[in-house]
């Protein structure tokens, strides 16, 4: 009882402050630090190893896609950020700009990059000529700097990590067709690895990238009913490309204009793993994306053979390529239930002098504390499928709780009650902006995240207007 005491007071209840609770799970879980830097903050090993995790998946996603990895400078020289108007508008109000270098005043002062599509561009007219040079395709993973006037560990800071792909592709089809399937492989991120159900789909006009033709986007609803747009992937036409004189000799020997795409997640995703799946005693981490999928606690382990045999299974799971710890501090076993649990790590092994007389271990799911015992013989070929069977239930809970939060709504009383309450609510649109902005203001900043593909029209009204709506958009409130 003691332990579990411990672990309630650590942090705040998420159906008491889930905002405060958000925060101490990023502390407690030693997953963050505060940096000196309003805004800043510094990711600490267990947050970048879940980070690394990510990476690694979308990596194999993004070269099967044919991208391959670059890595392009942080500053934008002035002049050349301001060369395509509707980006800059949309990014101007969060520059960070240098303006002093070696103690001399800049003649053109350097942005820290918010984003990358005008260098990208600029590197790319010189390095397109033909159609033979196409399609080109391009990641980086680096950090960006937006100075956000309100920030929240990993869902909205001054500076973020993400991974940032763009492409150049002699037509629209190829071009759209990227855009696609990278939000395939975002989708499969969520499924495969985070155990995170996406809605994806496409942005209104009104909520898409500045200086994008189209806009597609991954959307998770968070534990308190909020969206969290997840990833986004752009068809930016040949806007960019045409303000940046890119331009290829075609099949037909003219000078054509390249069609072109970008990408990106951040550690925003740390932030959706965190509200999605956790709970009052700290994370639960999805055992593909943790950074510890097996703890071992010996239990009395001075006791004759229980730190030897516990050594002996981390070997053979450590063998098998997971990855495991074994916990043989000098911290109680009570102490250590704890402590792994707020940490998220999905599996928990126990082994003490009652189990090695009967043979066997015990396994604790972190994801509802099930346990179960199982022969020691059969750890290895068992471990494989318990993890399988976390992420599928963890994959299920979370999807159990999207489709209970996704409600029709036919009129304007139905919209606010949802919104008020919390998750999507699923709205018949005419397409008309003023209609979004009326949503926005008549529910205090219910926004359109997107309108999902395949989605069966309900209806033919606005609730709105009262026009003729032709369009499935889910609203919600979101980070």
């Amino acid at each position: 009882m003691a332990a579990q005491n411990n672990k309630n007071d650590a942090i705040t209840g998420r159906d008491v402050d889930f905002a405060q609770w958000y925060t101490d799970v990023c502390r407690k879980a030693e997953l963050m630090d505060y940096s000196s830097v309003k805004g800043f903050i510094n990711y600490l090993p267990y947050s970048y190893a879940i980070w690394e995790e990510i990476q690694a998946f979308l990596n194999k996603k993004f070269k099967a896609a044919g991208a391959e990895n670059v890595y392009l400078p942080m500053v934008i020289p002035s002049s050349l950020f301001n060369k395509e108007k509707e980006h800059i508008e949309g990014f101007a109000p969060e520059t960070l700009v240098a303006t002093i270098g070696g103690g001399q005043e800049l003649a053109d002062p350097l942005i820290i990059r918010p984003t990358s599509e005008v260098l990208f561009s600029d590197m790319y007219k010189r390095l397109v000529s033909s159609y033979r040079d196409l399609p080109k395709c391009y990641n980086q993973w680096c950090s960006v700097v937006r100075w956000e006037k309100t920030t929240r560990p990993f869902l909205r800071g001054s500076e973020f990590l993400w991974q940032e792909g763009h492409c150049l592709f002699e037509t629209e089809e190829e071009a759209r067709k990227n855009a696609l399937d990278i939000l395939e492989a975002y989708d499969a991120l969520g499924r495969d690895l985070l155990a995170i159900p996406f809605v994806k789909g496409i942005k209104t006009e009104k909520e898409k990238f500045a200086g994008a033709v189209a806009t597609y986007s991954i959307e998770a609803l968070m534990h308190d009913g909020k969206a969290l747009q997840s990833g986004t992937t752009h068809y930016l036409g040949q806007g960019f490309a045409d303000a940046f004189g890119i331009r290829f000799l075609g099949r037909q020997n003219a000078q054509e204009i390249p069609h072109q795409t970008s990408w990106g997640v951040s550690t925003r995703l740390l932030g959706a793993i965190i509200m999605v799946h956790g709970d009052d005693n700290g994370l639960v981490l999805p055992p593909y994306v943790a950074p510890i999928q097996v703890v071992i606690v010996p239990i009395r382990q001075d006791a004759e053979g229980v730190l030897e045999k516990a050594k002996e299974i981390e070997s053979k799971l450590d063998a098998m390529g997971i990855r495991v710890k074994l916990d043989d501090s000098a911290r109680t076993p009570g102490w250590k239930f704890a402590q792994w649990e707020m940490k998220g790590v999905p599996l928990r092994i126990e082994v003490g002098p009652r189990d090695l007389a009967n043979n066997s271990v015990t396994l604790v799911k972190r994801v509802n504390g099930e346990k179960k015992t199982a022969p020691i013989e059969e750890i290895e070929a068992s471990i494989p499928s318990v993890l399988a069977e976390i992420h599928q239930d963890m994959y299920n809970k979370a999807k159990a709780h999207l489709d209970a939060n996704v409600t029709e709504v036919h009129n304007v009383e139905e919209l606010k009650a949802v919104l008020e309450k919390g998750g999507y609510a699923k709205m018949m649109w005419c397409g008309d902006e003023g209609c979004e902005n009326k949503v926005k203001e008549i529910t205090a900043g219910g926004t359109a995240r997107c309108m999902p593909f395949d989605e069966e029209p309900f209806g033919d009204v606005c609730p709105i207007c009262g026009k003729k709506a032709t369009r499935v958009v889910y609203f919600a409130k979101a980070y």
